[in-house]
């Protein structure tokens, strides 16, 4: 089959790997007829070489058509149609009993110390072989796939594998209903359903702040205040003053590790990524550091005993981070992987319903081959031709 594997720091290229077989049960083989490029992919392309391999398969935003189950998959067949959630869960064990899968104690990497195994992406996180590819072996398919609805186009429910739940996670971390003051920093694919998710939770008031023209429109189109970075120097001065000196009642950080604003974080992250693999991690585990320009705007942006939530990724281990202003403010921080099966119900029932009322069918700016996906990670990576989110077709 043909699949998108990593070569190297912003080197992808599209070769012909074996098929994936059933090896467990509860495995299922899924033929994807929609794959896409996530925010999060762009951080295996530029910064976390170390941790991969050259023709490690990418992708964990997919769904398909299931082709063969293993015996222990009772709950699918051949010809159904499903999304696949990006983090592997068992829905068994402890965790996942609690609606934690992300934390899934029956997939969790402990040789890493890290959470539930995750597709595509690197060996910190499993080696999982991602869904930009012709097909995917999916394990603890007992559980994790989601069944389709015959009705509607794949961009409708692909959104269910990653950015629409991670979206509407960071709002519910938020902590915002009616009444209060939603600040979204970084108007990405994430971003972007961070302010529909907001505005159909019946959030007051939404803020959004990028850089980019397209994205700064997009979100004004749904009704969304924005601050373009780009002519504002102070963004956590601005969002406190467009909310009586106070400060909004709830931040979601959905850029991440690769936020624009400091240079010099930019020029270590890029030069432990580009060391040997053994020393690169050695630098990213033991002196890592993020580009926390976003982080601590919505730090110092919050209103007090306000919350901050993170979508975004981080994945230093030496950040420096305020916690005088912290502690100070009183503020509350969520964080983590999206536990998608726990919003999987009520996000596929908003998305079946006829008037598409998060926008989910137009989303996608860019729609291209299978073939063509290293040009669009550039694009993507690049912000290029108004490209805000990429969908592939194998």
């Amino acid at each position: 089959m043909r699949a998108l594997t990593w070569q190297g720091l912003g080197d992808v290229r599209v070769e012909s790997v074996p098929d994936p077989v059933i090896q467990h049960p509860k495995d299922a083989i899924v033929r994807v007829t929609s794959t896409a490029i996530c925010g999060s992919d762009l951080h295996l392309y530029g910064v976390l070489g170390p941790y991969l391999s050259p023709g490690d398969v990418l992708g964990h935003e997919f769904m398909g058509i299931v082709e063969e189950v293993g015996e222990q998959v009772t709950n699918l067949k051949p010809g159904d149609r499903v999304v696949v959630p990006f983090t592997i869960g068992c829905g068994e064990c402890w965790m996942c009993d609690r609606g934690l899968y992300a934390q899934c104690e029956t997939t969790q990497v402990k040789s890493k110390n890290k959470g539930a195994m995750l597709f595509g992406f690197s060996f910190l996180y499993g080696s999982v072989p991602g869904g930009q590819a012709e097909m995917v072996r999916v394990p603890h398919a007992d559980f994790g796939p989601v069944k389709l609805p015959e009705t509607y186009s794949d961009e409708r429910f692909l959104y269910l594998s990653d950015i629409l739940p991670t979206a509407w996670q960071g709002v519910k971390w938020a902590n915002v209903g009616p009444g209060d003051t939603l600040a979204v920093i970084g108007l990405g694919p994430v971003g972007q359903m961070a302010v529909r998710s907001a505005k159909h939770m019946g959030v007051d008031r939404i803020i959004g702040v990028d850089l980019v023209d397209e994205r700064l429109e997009l979100a004004q189109s749904w009704g969304v205040e924005t601050v373009d970075r780009r002519t504002v120097k102070d963004i956590a001065a601005t969002l406190q003053e467009m909310t009586d000196g106070r400060g909004p009642d709830g931040v979601v950080d959905a850029v991440g590790m690769e936020a624009h604003g400091n240079p010099i974080s930019e020029k270590i992250i890029a030069g432990a990524a580009r060391l040997p693999k053994p020393l690169g991690r050695a630098a990213i585990e033991n002196v890592g550091i993020d580009r926390l320009e976003v982080l601590h705007t919505a730090i110092n942006a919050v209103r007090r005993g306000g919350t901050v939530s993170l979508s975004g990724v981080y994945g230093g281990m030496a950040d420096p981070m305020p916690l005088m202003t912290m502690f100070d403010k009183g503020i509350t921080m969520r964080m983590g992987q999206c536990h998608v099966k726990q919003w999987t119900d009520d996000l596929l029932a908003i998305a079946s319903e006829p008037d598409d009322t998060l926008g989910l069918d137009h989303f996608a700016t860019h729609r291209v081959s299978l073939e063509d996906a290293p040009e669009a990670y550039k694009m993507f990576q690049e912000k290029s031709d108004g490209c805000i989110k990429v969908v592939l077709k194998p």
